[in-house]
């Protein structure tokens, strides 16, 4: 328990029994809370690190098999929870305008509406990644290019990037070494980093690990695809839940092309997107799609996210496709690949034909039809809505942490109506004990010094509509 924080606590008899200790984004003299007629786990601007939210015990369909967690860094609650935090924090760029969040949207199954993302120094040179199921893969590198050998290789460098996020040391911007410095003065990034690995030291290791666990878990599987999936004993298997078009399209996405000449009853796509993960084979090279976003060509780009929500359950393209954001909707994707339009030197072997040139699978248009119908079956619901990977600051970049669960308050009243209040804060520190009618102004009372055991203790008059709390004011 640190002492950067206040207890609120109401003396109406009819008051809620909810008391916490908080703190705040921006800098104020006393570091304080107010008590809420009801405060909801999913108030806006607030995490409740007393009741940690589920991140590490989510529950994942036994049909899905594949995990790319590095050795060593499983997803914690208190990680994730710092990794949530970090994400959405502008603070973590150069001028404090840009974070993770700002290109890869909740709303977007986090990825970007624009083709190219804007950066504090320019825009991207890739389209944004969508992070959904980043987690079940059999790849283990990141990026489009796979520049990165791990996901806590990738998350800093954006943030080391000149163009995104700007603490490249390079081109008149700060070394990245400069950004710890600067969390570290932050006093609710000295209690997350507390409490997920133990102590409040603030490293880009430690910032890697807990920004790829929140990564790992982002997961979508309560698409209709994993309603069907979990009625039937494998993949192949016609779902009951689907329109016979989206089971058509199932196959022709299961079944490998038929040999030339021959009716075509598949298109191979579980080649290189197999389900029940839709992951991209790490073996993949490239797609056939090799132009430069602002111009020229590019051949290394071999990886892709998972197939999964590619659309929003509204219709809509969860931002455009490919690196270089050149598709606009799944049926220019099935098009292409239905058509590879030109060969190059790094062309996955699969999209090329038996007897030599590119893959041309002479589709029907409703056979197309019918496999755009089927991955519109792959995007979930609660991924776009759930607070696990909101957004926790509030309009004004703001943020509490509620740090002390309520038992560690024990509140008694007497038979001469008077109210004792006992706090467990940290010890052999002044607190001060003030009063309110209305939440907004607050009298200090008195200064009590907690004990060495951090017990803080007064009594005080249960009288109408009165409210106390307990206030740390930090060292001038």
């Amino acid at each position: 328990m640190i002492p950067h924080a206040s207890l609120g606590i109401c003396s109406r008899s009819d008051a809620p029994s909810l008391l916490t200790m908080k703190l705040h984004l921006l800098p104020r003299s006393i570091l304080a809370c107010c008590v809420l007629p009801a405060l909801s786990h999913a108030t806006e601007g607030m995490i409740d690190l007393s009741k940690l939210s589920n991140y590490a015990r989510q529950t994942i369909p036994s049909y899905i098999t594949k995990d790319n967690t590095t050795a060593g860094n499983s997803i914690s609650d208190a990680g994730a929870t710092l990794g949530r935090v970090l994400f959405y924090d502008k603070r973590l760029s150069r001028n404090d305008t840009v974070s993770c969040a700002s290109c890869h949207s909740q709303s977007r199954a986090f990825s970007d509406a624009a083709i190219a993302s804007a950066g504090v120094n320019g825009t991207t040179g890739r389209h944004a990644m969508r992070l959904i199921n980043s987690r079940f893969a059999n790849e283990r590198r990141f990026f489009w290019d796979e520049r990165a050998a791990t996901l806590e290789a990738q998350t800093t460098q954006p943030i080391r990037d000149h163009v995104e996020m700007g603490f490249s040391g390079a081109s008149g911007d700060p070394d990245f070494t400069s950004l710890p410095t600067k969390l570290a003065a932050i006093p609710e990034y000295r209690v997350l980093f507390s409490m997920a690995f133990g102590s409040s030291t603030i490293s880009e290791a430690r910032m890697q690990n807990a920004l790829a666990q929140f990564v790992r878990s982002i997961q979508s599987f309560d698409s209709k695809f994993d309603i069907g999936r979990a009625q039937v004993a494998n993949n192949a298997a016609p779902f009951p839940n689907y329109t016979a078009r989206e089971n058509n399209g199932k196959a022709l996405f299961l079944n490998p092309p038929a040999p030339p000449g021959q009716p075509q009853n598949g298109a191979g796509c579980a080649g290189c997107h197999a389900p029940p993960e839709f992951d991209i084979d790490p073996n993949s090279r490239n797609n056939g799609i090799i132009s430069k976003i602002g111009g020229g060509n590019d051949l290394t780009n071999t990886r892709s996210a998972s197939l999964r929500d590619l659309v929003h359950p509204n219709g809509t393209s969860n931002g455009p496709f490919m690196h270089d954001g050149s598709l606009a909707t799944l049926a220019q994707v099935v098009a292409h690949y239905n058509a590879i339009p030109g060969d190059n030197a790094n062309l996955d072997p699969r999209l090329r034909r038996p007897g030599g040139g590119v893959q041309n699978l002479g589709l029907t248009a409703n056979q197309q039809s019918d496999l755009v119908a089927f991955l519109l079956t792959l995007s979930g619901n609660s991924v776009y809505t759930s607070e696990l990977w909101s957004n926790p600051f509030d309009a004004q970049n703001q943020l509490s942490l509620i740090v002390l669960p309520t038992q560690a308050v024990t509140i008694t009243t007497d038979s001469s109506n008077q109210l004792t209040i006992r706090c467990q804060a940290a010890p052999n520190l002044p607190y001060l004990l003030q009063t309110s009618t209305d939440l907004i102004q607050w009298t200090t009372l008195e200064t009590l010094t907690s004990d060495a055991t951090g017990r803080c203790e007064k009594v005080v008059p249960m009288s109408g509509n009165r409210f106390y709390r307990f206030a740390f004011v930090p060292p001038s």
